[in-house]
């Protein structure tokens, strides 16, 4: 049994999904042990719209993930994202039998099962309850009410929802891939968690996730969320209007936007073109950069302006509302460049890019380190949360091939390239045979059992092809 607590956290988005398996170093810092991506395939801003297709791609970045770790996964967390998720801000009280003894766990329990059952839209389903401040009777603006005596405890809360419909497919999509729905989390709180800070959310900011086909919007001040949206925009929506404004097919599109985009017009020179292969028989196509900017600039004005609405819906104006940490952007699409600076310009608040390396172990790859995982890095931490074990060390083989058992000395394990499907009883076989080698030290001896494993192996699978001819015959 393993004695670190996996977790595997699974983000299903619009133009990628990546399953991720990591577990907490003794520093406390999360480290991957894992990571699968695969291109995304039936999912439209947020919300499935092919099972099929789903699947697949889930299956295909779960396969990596198992591969790239050596392990096996179980269940995971999933992100949820859509333009069907609203938030609505609620106050529900309890009245307690008996005033004399503390509060604890169970009375908020009580409380927040009480707005569990609160009567939502047709085909509207809780999704989040989260308690933002507690009242005691009458006296207010209390974040910790667990040891505290009163007769009469009232919350307000943060209530997120969303369709039914659109959960309940995301969950046949993971059932159907081979594995279990430990959770779900809101993608803008998944992303928060991985590249907020406390001060931050103490002081009050504004997370903007920009996603392939959302953007998402989660709003903290004094430690508490204070605000969430999904605004059904993001990252395609600027690839699309290239395609229509350059009449060049989507992958150029999509290359063009990465890596000569710009969000700022002025950054460009006129006389600054790029050519791009002609279709088969055509003459190439020259751009200028000048006009590719100027095509992303009114998209990602038109991204911000909306989110900006959200934002001043929420107060930020008012005084014991003012967001004092500003903006962060996260997300693949904050990886624009100039993006931060149009942000700053039509918001007139501070923004930074943010990184979900804070929460990350040292050894970190760069590439995780990039703000596209920053959902799957923060659903890797909600997992964590759950302590449940969603993966295990898989019985492998390599390439050689030599096999690779949960109980084999450190010294003996290999690489992981491979695996198969190995019967009961030769699993026991082999084992035994690893436990005699165990006691003999010398290392001819050591090879000379190695072999025997790789031909045992070898003639128990030559014996089954042989079989299986003659009855063919």
């Amino acid at each position: 049994m393993e004695k670190d607590n996996i977790a595997v956290g699974l983000d299903i988005g619009t133009t990628k999904i990546v399953a991720m398996i990591g577990k907490k170093n003794e520093y406390g810092k999360l480290e991957i042990l894992g990571i699968g991506k695969s291109k995304s395939l039936g999912v439209a801003r947020g919300v499935v719209n092919n099972i099929t297709q789903t699947i697949q791609s889930i299956q295909q970045a779960i396969l990596e993930a198992e591969n790239n770790s050596g392990y096996k996964i179980k269940d995971v967390v999933v992100g949820i994202a859509g333009q069907h998720i609203r938030s609505i801000q609620h106050t529900d009280y309890i009245s307690r039998n008996n005033p004399e003894e503390v509060i604890g766990e169970k009375d908020i329990q009580l409380l927040i099962d009480q707005v569990n059952k609160l009567a939502m839209l047709p085909g509207e389903e809780i999704i989040h309850v989260l308690p933002q401040e507690f009242k005691i009777d009458g006296q207010s603006e209390i974040k910790e009410p667990i040891g505290m005596y009163g007769g009469r405890l009232e919350s307000s809360f943060h209530v997120v929802v969303g369709q039914a419909s659109s959960i309940r497919n995301v969950g046949r999509c993971i059932q159907s891939s081979g594995i279990e729905l430990s959770g779900l989390t809101l993608e803008p709180l998944a992303s928060a968690d991985a590249v907020l800070s406390q001060e931050e959310k103490e002081a009050g900011v504004a997370l903007i996730d920009i996603g392939g086909g959302t953007t998402d919007l989660a709003i903290f001040k004094d430690g508490i969320i204070r605000h969430t949206a999904v605004i059904p925009f993001g990252g395609n929506v600027i690839t699309d209007d290239i395609k229509e404004g350059c009449s060049i097919i989507e992958k150029q599109a999509e290359l063009l936007k990465i890596k000569f985009g710009s969000a700022w017009p002025g950054e460009n020179k006129d006389n600054e073109i790029v050519s791009i292969p002609g279709l088969r028989g055509r003459e190439p196509k020259e751009i200028s950069l000048k006009n590719l900017s100027k095509i992303i600039h009114a998209r990602v004005v038109e991204i911000v302006e909306q989110v900006f609405a959200e934002i001043k819906a929420y107060g930020h104006e008012d005084p014991r509302k003012k967001l004092i940490a500003g903006i962060v952007l996260t997300g693949g699409g904050a990886q624009l460049k100039h993006i931060k600076q149009l942000v700053e310009y039509i918001t007139g608040m501070d923004t930074r890019i943010g990184y979900p390396n804070e929460h990350l172990a040292g050894n970190s790859s760069e590439e995780i380190s990039s703000p596209l995982f920053a959902t799957a890095v923060g659903l890797v931490m909600n997992s964590i949360e759950n302590s449940t074990q969603s993966a295990v060390r898989m019985e492998i083989v390599n390439e050689q091939p030599k096999v690779v058992y949960r109980n084999v000395p450190p010294q003996v394990q290999q690489p992981v390239q491979q695996r198969y499907e190995v019967e009961e009883n030769y699993v026991e076989r082999v084992e035994t045979i690893e436990e005699s080698r165990e006691v003999r030290s010398n290392a001819t001896k050591e090879e000379s059992t190695e072999t025997k494993i790789r031909r045992s192996f070898f003639d128990r699978y030559v014996d089954k092809i042989k079989d299986f001819l003659d009855n063919a015959e």
